[in-house]
């Protein structure tokens, strides 16, 4: 993108400068040489459509071949941003060869790609200077010989010279104008293509604007990701969770544990059924309303640039100091925090690399309380510490949390073991659902993972 733009405004820049100018500039001197001498003229004017087919064959044949090498620019940025990220991957792995191969490649592709468009645009300019160049010649023969003939004088050759070198000047001018916006053209298309991309999920004319509670009910939802009933990711949905509850759920990977809490912010829409929140259909609320109302802690855990203060302050932009240390002694964050010299003022770098999987987490969850949400939803968001640490934040959400719907995903048995009741997910449906204690009588998924965890911390 950042390519797409340079080279559009590029284009606009030198087109404020010459796409005004250079038409006014060559008509005013196409005029003043036809007044001089109309029959001498028709030398010039026969030269510019030979331009103009010149030049629309170019830029007809150049336009496809800058789309490609833009993609293969993607390719190249792409490659270029999975091993800065993945940097310590590539290390651990010792793929640094492979990746330096990959690279080359790709930037093979681009610099083949980008000689196969230039050669075309070079074009342009032997063309015109070829037709600028032999429209002077032509313009001396033929008004020479009119000055030896006696019919025209040399100073008006003069002048008609300079006027036809203005228009053909000009004319030039206009066409690397024209290039220019060739070139970005392929650029233009792929910023467009961003900016006039519809979301799907909209919202009716007269949107609720506030959730009631944190009451959700799923009745008979299924969701596919493609939009295809026959390929359903959640199957036939019916759940029923009031406000306050804290609810377990856990299933195997894949099993769309994820999928299933996504759809209460709308992150995704159901395909078919009806989902209510506080006792409203999700599709009803306002976008924004809706998602002030549930915070979301997700499995891949995103802290910004800045100070550890201003990414708590995405829960609440509003909120004090005192509200803040609040949060972080819910998530069991505080105390970190306080052993860095500047506390809630350190510079968490770039994506949160100044802080440890474990502590980003409890960051995390403690912007997600700030927002004081009616749903609080963890997906997964306590695999990174260890159990006494998530057995003190359970801990604090049960004190601190208690109007609040909390839905946490989990993989730890002992996650889930206070929750009021655990959902049990299975290739996309429901298993079971009930309390811990029933389930662990007649859930065999649910015993078996129990089973297999105790027996894992015995050993």
């Amino acid at each position: 993108m950042t390519t797409d733009v340079t080279n559009t405004q590029n284009a606009f820049q030198m087109a404020i400068r010459m796409a005004v100018r250079a038409p006014a500039m060559m008509i005013g001197a196409a005029v003043m040489a036809i007044r001089i001498n109309p029959t001498l003229s028709t030398v010039f004017i026969v030269v510019i459509p030979i331009l103009a087919v010149c030049l629309f064959l170019i830029m007809s044949n150049a336009h496809p071949r800058f789309g490609i090498m833009m993609e293969k620019y993607d390719a190249l940025n792409t490659s270029v941003q999975e091993n800065l990220t993945g940097i310590r991957v590539v290390k651990a792995f010792v793929r640094e060869d492979y990746e330096m191969r990959k690279f080359n490649d790709s930037a093979d592709q681009v610099r083949k790609a980008q000689l196969r468009a230039e050669k075309l645009v070079i074009l342009n300019s032997p063309v015109m200077q070829l037709c600028m160049y032999g429209c002077i010649l032509a313009v001396l023969w033929f008004g020479g010989n009119m000055v030896v003939a006696g019919t025209f004088q040399v100073g008006k050759l003069s002048s008609f010279i300079s006027y036809v070198m203005q228009t053909l000047t000009s004319l030039m001018m206009l066409s690397m104008v024209i290039m220019m916006f060739t070139i970005s053209m392929a650029s233009m298309r792929r910023i467009c293509e961003v900016l006039d991309e519809v979301p799907e999920i909209g919202e009716v004319s007269q949107p609720v604007m506030e959730v009631k509670d944190g009451s959700i009910e799923y009745k008979d939802v299924s969701f596919s990701y493609s939009k295809d009933p026959s390929n359903l990711t959640l199957q036939h949905i019916n759940l029923s969770i009031k406000s306050g509850e804290t609810i377990g759920i856990i299933g195997g990977t894949g099993s769309a544990k994820s999928t299933l809490v996504q759809l209460i912010p709308r992150l995704y829409d159901i395909t078919s059924g009806q989902l209510l929140v506080g006792g409203v259909d999700v599709r009803e609320y306002q976008e924004e309303a809706l998602r002030n109302a549930v915070s979301m802690v997700l499995q891949k855990n995103v802290l910004f640039s800045g100070t550890i203060r201003d990414n708590l302050k995405w829960g609440d932009e509003n909120a004090s100091d005192e509200e803040i240390i609040e949060a972080c002694k819910a998530a069991d964050a505080y105390e970190f925090i306080q052993s860095f010299p500047y506390g809630l003022d350190t510079d968490l770098g770039q994506g949160g690399v100044n802080v440890s999987g474990g502590q980003k987490q409890r960051l995390c969850i403690a912007r997600a309380l700030l927002k004081k949400p009616k749903i609080l939803i963890l997906d997964d968001s306590t695999s990174a510490v260890d159990t006494a640490t998530d057995a003190r934040i359970r801990a604090a959400f049960r004190e601190k949390l208690s109007d609040t719907t909390t839905l946490i995903i989990a993989q730890r048995i002992t996650s889930v073991q206070d929750a009021d009741k655990v959902i049990v997910l299975n290739d996309g449906q429901i298993d079971d659902f009930g309390t811990p204690a029933e389930l662990m009588e007649r859930n065999q998924i649910y015993r078996e993972v129990y089973q297999q965890q105790q027996k894992g911390a015995r050993e």
